[in-house]
């Protein structure tokens, strides 16, 4: 596997704008420290948003966890552009002619894959734990690793999504296209939404979340709930408004689940596809 690993990384490290993403990515990802020093002067009136609670433990790892995996894409596009190069440059055959069968071949891609998940989680607790210990106003041991749950559900996250990344470079073999494929994809998940919620199943919203949960996009969505209204300002100004913000916001067990089930289609689906395809 390490064999594997290591010619996956040659290729990527040898790869101008691979490296450029990769590095962009961590960059943007390092740049939440960033926000501790942006403070907003109203006249008299100081607003600084780690004065929030953002950085809290254990709720930092709730925050942090949603925000960064917006800028999966970044990592995205490297992997759709991994399999897309395959093609183009036909180091794909080339492989296979010097030995690597093409289970071995899908096997390094998802390596990668898990490799990138695996690098990007341990990136974003660390950066949750320097912050957390500068921030929070809590420091006790049981509080700083309560909620690690939102790491783990982090990695599966993004290892779901390079999945379905993956298998859609398979698929299309050009980037760009994989990435509209994507594209559109989102948009289909949305019109079918709409369409639950609409038209067959009308006020039943929980049958309609429950329905869209089974599709890969937004069952990868469901693993981590949105962290605003956790927070004590918001809680407050909902209780004096009379609104009701009593969500539950830990991972489930079955949304981790369908995740995984899902990835386990995609690399799968990418393997079926290689096996048939003449290369």
């Amino acid at each position: 596997m390490l064999r594997l690993l290591e010619i996956e990384f040659i290729k990527l490290w040898n790869n101008k704008s691979s490296r450029v993403l990769i590095l962009t990515y961590f960059i943007l990802t390092t740049s939440i420290a960033m926000v501790t020093m942006i403070k907003f002067d109203f006249g008299d009136f100081q607003f600084q948003l780690a004065d929030q609670g953002i950085f809290n433990f254990p709720y930092i790892w709730h925050f942090n966890t949603f925000f960064v995996a917006w800028l999966k894409l970044f990592l995205a596009i490297v992997i759709v552009s991994m399999m897309a190069n395959e093609y183009s440059n036909r180091t794909i055959k080339q492989n296979l002619i010097d030995g690597l069968s093409k289970k071995e071949f899908v096997l390094s891609k998802f390596l990668t894959v898990l490799a990138f998940a695996a690098v990007s989680t341990l990136f974003v607790f660390i950066v949750s734990l320097v912050l957390g210990l500068i921030y929070s106003d809590y420091n006790e041991l049981s509080i700083i690793f309560s909620d690690l749950e939102f790491i783990l559900a982090y990695f599966l996250k993004l290892t779901g999504f390079f999945s379905f990344c993956l298998f859609l470079g398979v698929l299309v073999k050009r980037s760009a296209f994989a990435l509209g494929f994507l594209f559109i994809w989102q948009i289909f998940e949305g019109i079918a939404t709409l369409i639950c919620e609409r038209k067959l199943f009308g006020t039943q919203g929980d049958t309609s979340d429950i329905v869209m949960g089974f599709f890969p996009l937004q069952s990868m969505y469901n693993l981590i709930d949105e962290p605003i209204s956790r927070l004590n300002v918001i809680q407050s100004a909902a209780k004096q408004l009379g609104a009701d913000f009593s969500l539950e916001y830990h991972v489930e067990w079955y949304e981790m689940v369908i995740v995984m089930a899902w990835t386990a289609i995609f690399i799968y689906l990418s393997y079926v596809l290689l096996k048939k395809r003449d290369l």
